[in-house]
């Protein structure tokens, strides 16, 4: 049975490289925005807001609220935005980085070997060479 039609075009459309590559990137996504919430949850909202939850006389960051404004669920979405945007600024920069460090390489590699001053210097002292030589044997 041939495949024709919708089926064997939404089987082509998932088989793409770009497909696949969108689903692991939101796996990869889904797993690091819990290792970010952790973070901000169990670390830096302890560390860093536990006097300024203490004062406010709140166990959760979840709970500050006044006047029926949760405002705590709210700063704890901006804690973890920032969290995360640095993280991605850190790992941009790194990948920027290492990119420009290897494209200078790169460069400099092609520069030394495909140089034609150099190679053509090169075949012109070794013709000079063997001229003087057979100058010299006759």
């Amino acid at each position: 049975m041939a495949r024709n039609g919708f089926l064997a075009d939404f089987q082509k459309f998932l088989m793409r490289g770009n497909v696949i590559d969108l689903a692991v990137a939101v796996i990869i996504g889904e797993a690091f925005n819990k290792i970010v919430t952790s973070l901000v949850q169990d670390i830096i909202t302890p560390v860093i807001l536990n006097p300024a939850l203490q004062a406010a006389k709140v166990d959760d960051l979840q709970n500050l609220s006044a006047n029926g404004i949760k405002y705590g669920v709210f700063l704890a979405a901006v804690i973890n935005f920032v969290v995360i945007a640095f993280a991605i600024f850190v790992m941009i920069r790194a990948f920027e980085k290492a990119k420009k460090r290897f494209s200078l390489q790169e460069a400099i590699d092609e520069a030394a070997t495909t140089d034609p001053v150099v190679s053509s210097q090169e075949r012109l002292t070794g013709a000079i060479e063997r001229l003087t030589s057979s100058m010299e044997s006759r």
